[in-house]
């Protein structure tokens, strides 16, 4: 997939995430109800995917690579190559984000893979963007591996079931991510961040 130096927006239908959802599970040989089982991820929402009307935060993202034995590169890339060095231009960076009306299941924060051409790499690297919101809408998500997150700008407000703590720009955390956690932007501008995701194979 080749862009054309600029970036922007995209939809799971852009991508093709849902028809290459539907596309692993037909090769699986896996109903809805069996590729809810191995990932935890409701049939509905699954539905929802593969019909391209819901974007799959990252979390989803991992558990439905693991599930297919696959990397996430295989959801943003048409091809992957196995390469030793791989460079990712600014321009070729693909954005997704959440849709105006919101859905079960959907992405509530802005992310952009940072590579997307290898199929088989131990790490998924991220630049987030978190948005404020109330205590209330924030969700809660889990997943087997470890998470870094390094405050580019912003305040960011990590919470878990038992402990928050409040990060500004040049702050990091790094933690266990089956805990149950989430972020939000504090006060009126959004956060941005890298992360970087390692799962658990």
């Amino acid at each position: 997939m080749k862009h054309n130096g600029s970036f922007g927006s995209h939809t799971a239908e852009d991508l093709k995430i849902g028809g290459k959802v539907r596309e692993l599970r037909h090769k699986k040989r896996y109903t809805l109800e069996d590729l809810a089982k191995k990932t935890g991820v409701d049939k509905s929402v699954l539905s929802q995917i593969e019909a391209g009307n819901v974007i799959p935060p990252v979390a989803t993202l991992l558990r439905l690579s693991k599930a297919f034995g696959v990397g996430m590169a295989h959801f943003f890339e048409d091809q992957a190559v196995v390469e030793k060095i791989s460079v990712t231009r600014k321009g070729d960076r693909i954005r997704l984000e959440r849709r105006p009306h919101h859905q079960k299941g959907e992405v509530d924060y802005i992310y952009e893979s940072l590579e997307m051409r290898k199929p088989d790499k131990h790490m998924e690297p991220l630049f987030v963007e978190f948005r404020p919101m109330e205590t209330s809408d924030m969700v809660f998500v889990s997943h087997e591996g470890e998470e870094f997150i390094f405050v580019l700008e912003g305040i960011l407000e990590f919470r878990s079931d038992d402990r928050t703590e409040v990060l500004e720009a040049g702050d990091a955390i790094y933690f266990e991510s089956d805990i149950n956690h989430s972020f939000r932007a504090l006060g009126e501008k959004p956060a941005t961040a890298i992360g970087v995701i390692w799962a658990k194979s």
